[in-house]
């Protein structure tokens, strides 16, 4: 294959890699998408999205072999039948943990666009202000107002459904139509809301799951086997939206099996010239040339790319001029919560499996509110009523057993926190020289935690969720405080961070990388502080901003 040339490279197919190539080839670039994993096609591949429990070998659950063959993954719930080549190979593509991290990653196209959560939140200037008002890490160096268009251009094309809530901490944004809160969760929002005098708010989930008809995909059928793959389109992903726009303009090529190992930098223009690829089926490796780069290939491996772009100018690394590439690593700290029953309610039930839940907007070190720690978290939870599976104990046998579940059991709430996670210098990602991947190249070393803050922060968490489930009425009230390690929330953040000051960030406020202006940054790795709510319609936002403001230039030949 001859070494080639675009106008511009997308580095990564996640939600992040789609926007920017979306953006790109609808302003009329010619785009390379490079994706290191295997191709999934909408719809096509989605194997297992219509299959039920019964359908696997194992219905669904985890075996040996795999508990054996995934040693991270099985950390937590994504290790199952249903989905289990969705996620890396960890034989392949292993890490090193100086400390505990759990890295749940997916190579392919589409990456975690497929497997995502889809909570959809803005920030509000209580995040973009709080590294400067706390006096920590740098300055975010926008503001809400800057964003808020962004925000709009985005929600409008991905589909983000929910309600106005007009809460200063979560701003409203373009929405579809919200799902509903069932029965229970109805009764118990308007409890909380009384009894903290509205300072609490219990609010249907913005989800980036469609309630009506857009942008041709079909409304969500709530069936709740989003990570599957949605052969309706009904959640944003790569492979429902973004990915079908920019191939309708004609101006994309996407290429998978391509593992991109260097940004390729021209110290004497001071501009990337394109990247280098490592097939990963052939292990021939290619050239390919453009005049803009966009890393999007997930937030530690676009890290992982500029490190490993040493140069005699930069030995270590594309973007390390500061000192701060690699560092700051951030996630939101979970399995933290409470869950009790509810009383009251055998005569309602609820249609579907919804998609979704109740949120509940940080509430803590705001409007007057003041902790022995920094910044808060909310909650992420939901009411439903036990099904077939439960047990019956009383009639555990024989046909009374049968009769006894065809009818739903008894009704039970749960929700769980997500706290923010300072950024912290000593918290880093650093090439480990002395292991390889299967394809020989040098792997990456975790020395991350959580520090006092969190674990102050975590006290609150299992406390409040506690007392709020007892202030509505529930029983039984059981709170838990699991493993607090970075990695769990799969949303990791930070290592090559936005700033004002060269000398302390990785790239500017356009996302552009100081040392080489044409390569641009828009994962989770620009991120200056995490805030509490999910991080990807941010990544979207930016994303967006930041390829208008490169074509802007491109065409006043800045770059």
């Amino acid at each position: 294959m001859a070494d080639q040339t675009y106008d511009a490279i997308v580095v990564g197919s996640g939600i992040s890699g789609g926007w920017a190539a979306k953006e790109l080839a609808e302003k009329g670039l010619k785009v390379l998408m490079l994706e290191r994993g295997r191709n999934i096609e909408h719809v096509k591949d989605y194997v297992n999205a219509n299959k039920e429990a019964w359908d696997y070998p194992h219905r669904g659950r985890r075996t040996q072999q795999m508990i054996n063959d995934y040693p991270v993954l099985k950390r937590d719930y994504p290790l199952n039948e249903t989905n289990l080549d969705y996620w890396v190979d960890e034989k392949e593509s292993p890490y090193t943990e100086v400390k505990r991290y759990d890295w749940f990653r997916g190579y392919h196209v589409g990456g975690r666009s497929l497997m995502w959560g889809r909570q959809s939140y803005r920030w509000s200037d209580f995040d973009f202000e709080a590294n400067a008002k706390d006096g920590i890490a740098v300055d975010w160096p926008v503001r809400y107002k800057e964003i808020a268009p962004w925000y709009d251009y985005v929600e409008k094309f991905a589909g983000i459904s929910g309600n106005r809530d007009g809460l200063s901490q979560l701003p409203d944004g373009q929405f579809l139509p919200p799902m509903d809160l069932n029965c229970v969760e109805k009764d118990t929002a308007a409890r909380l809301k009384e009894y903290y005098k509205g300072v609490r708010s219990m609010i249907i989930g913005r989800t980036a799951n469609i309630t009506v008809a857009h942008e041709g995909r079909t409304a969500c059928q709530f069936r709740n086997k989003c990570w599957l793959g949605c052969p309706f389109g009904a959640y944003f992903s790569t492979q429902s939206s973004t990915l079908p726009a920019a191939m309708k303009t004609g101006n994309l090529t996407l290429r998978p099996w391509s593992i991109v190992t260097k940004v390729l930098y021209d110290k004497d223009k001071k501009r990337a010239t394109g990247v280098e690829v490592l097939d990963a089926e052939t292990n021939k490796t290619y050239v390919y040339n453009a005049k803009i780069v966009f890393l999007n290939a997930s937030t530690f491996n676009s890290t992982w790319i500029l490190m490993n772009s040493a140069t005699d100018v930069w030995p270590d690394g594309l973007g390390s001029s500061s000192g701060e590439l690699g560092h700051n690593v951030m996630d939101h700290h979970l399995g933290v919560g409470a869950s009790g029953k509810i009383d009251g309610y055998e005569d309602k039930y609820y249609f579907g499996r919804r998609a979704n839940g109740f949120y509940i907007p940080r509430y803590r070190n705001l409007f007057g509110d003041k902790r022995d720690y920094l910044r808060g978290f909310g909650y992420q939870g939901s009411a439903s009523r036990q099904g077939w599976s439960r047990d019956i104990p009383e009639v555990a046998i024989g046909g009374a057993f049968k009769d006894a579940l065809t009818e739903p059991g008894g009704w039970s709430i749960g929700m769980g926190g997500f706290g923010e996670i300072l950024p912290d210098h000593a918290n880093k990602i650093t090439l480990d020289k002395t292991k390889k991947d299967k394809w020989g190249l040098n792997v990456l070393s975790f020395d991350a935690e959580l520090k006092e803050n969190e674990k102050k922060m975590r006290v609150d968490m299992q406390r409040d969720a506690e007392e709020m489930l007892t202030a509505i009425g529930a029983k039984d009230v059981r709170g838990y405080e699991g493993n607090g390690v970075q990695g769990r929330g799969i949303h990791e953040m930070g290592t090559a961070r936005i700033g004002a000051d060269p000398k302390t960030s990785v790239v500017n406020k356009f996302n552009q990388v100081w040392d080489a202006p044409n390569v641009y940054i828009t994962d989770g790795s620009f991120m200056a502080s995490a805030a509490c709510v999910n991080p990807s319609l941010t990544y979207m936002a930016f994303t967006a901003r930041a390829v208008d403001h490169a074509v802007s230039e491109l065409k006043k030949m800045n770059l």
